[in-house]
């Protein structure tokens, strides 16, 4: 029986859904002299989920750099704390690398933000909204694609906090990671309805 799909999904059917956490090893990052084993490692993986997070503000005018990037392969994912690490030589190497497909959701928005760190020249990104829209999809968040997608919930309650804390707590890891790794769950599942057709788009009038 082929998958449907929604062009929009709605967000009131989101809350019913099962939710899903990343539930593989997380690693966390805290010193420059930590990245360059971590970045090694990385890119012997076959893909890679990725993204980003920001202290928000709450104050017309003040903006904050960006304070995470996370990092996912299938099982693993890296939280780099760029507040404390800045983006070392090995991270720009990660960032500019051509050969490992890095997934993403609004990827644009997440280099422009890591490029006010430091500049680099993006290597091998594959932006998810690109890739749902050939097949119909409208919608471009995480949480609505996911659902669609897949049938399972992403909380984002933990999106509005800090995460310039000293220490992040273990929800934050958990969200952070969650986003990364289920860029590559979303990213497989597209390329195989693409390949098989195995899907019927229907289409919801507002």
């Amino acid at each position: 029986m082929k998958k449907t799909i929604y062009n929009k999904f709605d967000k009131k059917l989101i809350s019913s859904l099962p939710r899903v956490l990343f539930e593989g090893r997380i690693i966390t990052i805290l010193t420059a002299g930590e990245t360059d084993k971590a970045v090694d490692y990385l890119l012997s993986m076959p893909i890679l989920g990725i993204d980003t997070e920001t202290r928000p503000s709450f104050k017309r005018g003040i903006t904050h750099k960006v304070a995470l990037l996370q990092v996912s392969t299938f099982d693993t994912c890296f939280l780099f704390r760029l507040n404390h690490t800045d983006l070392t030589p090995a991270l720009i190497r990660l960032l500019e690398d051509k050969n490992v497909p890095k997934i993403g959701l609004s990827l644009n928005d997440d280099i422009h933000s890591l490029q006010g760190r430091r500049l680099f020249k993006p290597g091998y990104f594959i932006d998810l909204q690109k890739h749902v829209n050939e097949i119909g999809i409208e919608d471009m968040s995480l949480q609505k694609l996911y659902a669609n997608l897949i049938g399972q919930r992403i909380s984002k309650s933990q999106q509005l906090s800090n995460w310039e804390n000293d220490i992040l707590q273990e929800k934050q890891k958990r969200y952070a990671a969650t986003d990364a790794w289920a860029c590559i769950m979303l990213y497989e599942e597209l390329v195989r309805l693409k390949t098989t057709g195995d899907y019927t788009l229907m289409k919801v009038t507002e």
